[in-house]
């Protein structure tokens, strides 16, 4: 259902009466905000044509770009998805968490072709988080992008959320800020294993059950999300592998190069991964010509901010 876009947002606190509310809009083919570990996801039934529709108008987003679904439980997955030996192995390891997965679609699953973009594939997870895992529970599996305009800076909190998108939606689930504060790992499992974005599950985490993983080969058309050259853009431009800020700039330090904020004063990639976008929206609202960073390590949880920090800064259409 169109999201009014003279609606006023309600913002609900994620407890017992907030997440039933929210189920209830979402039941009635609304779309909600809600938090995941990662980042703030933006919900819609991922049964409901209407409700998908909802979703990419309220993002601005290319429907040409496939959405993941969130589901309460393996179980739920499987009955929407084809899943390999390889597969059920990854789940069994690493849900509820940050990974998706890209799998055969299951012919009846009754899973919106929007979300798919047409593909006959389709991209599943199993969040971390309780008060998204109650939702789930409550409304069924939800089509879920993060929650902010496309293209944009993802949202780690309501706050964001609400600056984003505040009256484009019905609602946001308020549960405070997201302890991972980067998006999913996404693996393809349609042929050999593929890392189609890295995230919040580090690579080697993976390689080490499953073995290598594949390069995604590049294509016009995503197969899944994440994968546009420009994403995750501060309004401000991003200057990567800064030492200092030439003048007008505003610095994200990291480690030993200190700025105007720090991601990991003391070079932690976990703790820089979920101060990323916290800080990039604050840096955003400051009166400055651009956003100098300093380098980051690329191992582990490093490769999903470089990723995010590349495609900020990358030439914009």
């Amino acid at each position: 259902m169109e999201q009014d876009q003279r609606n006023v947002t309600k913002v609900l606190q994620a407890d017992a009466t907030g997440v039933a509310e929210a189920a209830g809009l979402l039941r009635a083919g609304h779309v909600v905000a809600f938090p995941t570990e990662t980042v703030y996801g933006l919900g819609g039934s991922a049964m409901n044509d209407r409700a998908v529709a909802a979703i990419y108008a309220a993002k601005d987003r290319p429907s040409f770009n496939p959405l993941i679904v969130h589901v309460a439980l393996l179980a739920e997955a499987e009955k929407l998805a084809k899943f390999t030996e390889q597969a059920r192995a990854l789940a069994d390891a690493f849900w509820p968490g940050p990974l998706t997965m890209v799998l055969p679609m299951r012919a009846g699953s009754g899973v919106s072709s929007l979300l798919r973009a047409g593909l006959d594939s389709v991209a599943v997870r199993v969040p971390a988080h309780p008060a998204a895992l109650d939702l789930l529970g409550a409304a069924g599996p939800l089509a879920a992008p993060s929650a902010n305009p496309s293209g944009r800076i993802s949202a780690t909190s309501a706050q964001h959320v609400m600056k984003g998108l505040g009256g484009r939606i019905a609602a946001v689930l308020d549960g405070g800020p997201c302890q991972v504060g980067v998006e999913s790992t996404i693996v393809g499992m349609i042929d050999a294993p593929t890392l189609l974005r890295p995230g919040g599950l580090p690579r080697e985490k993976i390689e080490a059950l499953i073995g290598s993983l594949a390069a995604a080969v590049r294509t016009d058309r995503p197969n899944a999300p994440g994968q546009l050259d420009s994403h995750y853009a501060p309004h401000l431009p991003v200057r990567l592998n800064a030492t200092d800020a030439a003048p007008g700039e505003v610095m994200l330090g990291f480690g030993p190069i200190t700025g105007d904020l720090n991601l990991s004063e003391s070079g932690d990639l976990s703790e820089a991964a979920a101060n990323l976008f916290r800080m990039l929206h604050e840096l955003d609202a400051r009166v400055a010509t651009a956003i100098a960073v300093a380098p980051v390590p690329n191992h582990g949880i490093g490769h999903a901010i470089n990723d995010r920090l590349k495609r900020a800064a990358a030439e914009r259409g």
